[in-house]
């Protein structure tokens, strides 16, 4: 089987539809097994048709439990927040059309139970990062005590605490409420991290830190522990395309008029669907 892993989607329905179809020919050319398609997050959200993009994939996993599976990002993260009442909408948000579906409490049920890592054939994918404290281990630990918590009885009360950016670095000692979000804005929403691990919120229009500054990508933290696997992340359009030998970055900015992409694991193979301008850059990612 095929390993396929798909960058962020935001909505863009069409686009996902024409990259799995061309994921389907190319694993054909290689053998009769379908191929695995994993999606590193942000299905939905800024994109024209949100609610097409979510309906699909749902009926994707199910179809065939463990071949096609989606990673929660920072923006289904917030879908379920909101169709919860835990948090508002934003003014940027494009989900109404699905806050108002006959089908919305199914959706948010199948978002609930996606994971917010995986470790497949020596690759960690997450959303976003990885705190450079953390193994591979220790990061798919953490994201399960998140995943017990968005699955469990009381997942209301999670996310009302789930927003801020305190605690800014990891620290072995949180509890409580404050442990679960650190995770969550590590594996979610971390782009530059300070040499000390402490997590940068503020800058997010470029690949690297401001000028003048000491903030680093967090994947180029020299005291990172995931440099033995390649982790496999999205969330980051204004860095692109990213493909080292350890490291691979998905987000090429689909819903900003860039690429939808995808990396076969198994050979480093690309594909990618030119994408238009759906929504004009202004920093919001």
């Amino acid at each position: 089987m095929r390993t396929y892993a798909i960058g962020d989607l935001q909505g863009c329905a069409h686009e996902a539809r024409l990259l799995i179809e061309r994921i389907a020919d190319d694993a054909r050319q290689h053998g009769p097994e379908a191929p695995r398609i994993l999606f590193v997050g942000d299905l939905i959200n800024r994109g024209p048709d949100s609610l097409s993009a979510l309906r699909r994939m749902k009926a994707l996993s199910e179809a065939d439990p463990g071949r096609v599976e989606a990673l929660l990002g920072n923006h289904d993260l917030h879908l379920i927040a909101v169709a919860a009442g835990a948090q508002r909408a934003s003014r940027s948000d494009t989900l109404e059309e699905i806050l108002a579906a006959p089908d919305r409490d199914d959706l948010v049920a199948w978002l609930r139970q996606r994971p917010l890592a995986m470790f497949v054939d020596a690759h960690l994918l997450v959303h976003a990062g990885v705190a450079p404290q953390w193994d591979a281990a220790q990061t798919m630990a953490l994201a399960h005590e998140v995943e017990s918590a968005l699955r469990g009885p009381d997942w209301i009360d999670f996310l009302r605490e789930m927003y801020g950016n305190e605690p800014d670095r990891w620290d072995e000692g949180l509890r409580g409420s404050a442990r679960l979000r650190c995770i969550v804005n590590a594996l979610t929403r971390m782009r530059l991290c300070a040499p000390d691990g402490r997590m940068d919120f503020l800058h997010k229009e470029s690949g690297q830190g401001p000028q003048g500054s000491d903030l680093l990508p967090w994947f180029d933290l020299p005291q990172r522990r995931t440099r033995d696997v390649t982790v496999v992340f999205g969330h980051w359009s204004a860095l692109g395309l990213v493909l080292r030998p350890n490291l691979v970055g998905l987000d090429s900015g689909c819903v900003w008029g860039g690429k939808l992409t995808a990396v076969c694991l198994d050979d480093r193979s690309l594909l990618q669907v030119d994408c238009p301008e759906y929504r004009e850059h202004s920093g919001k990612q």
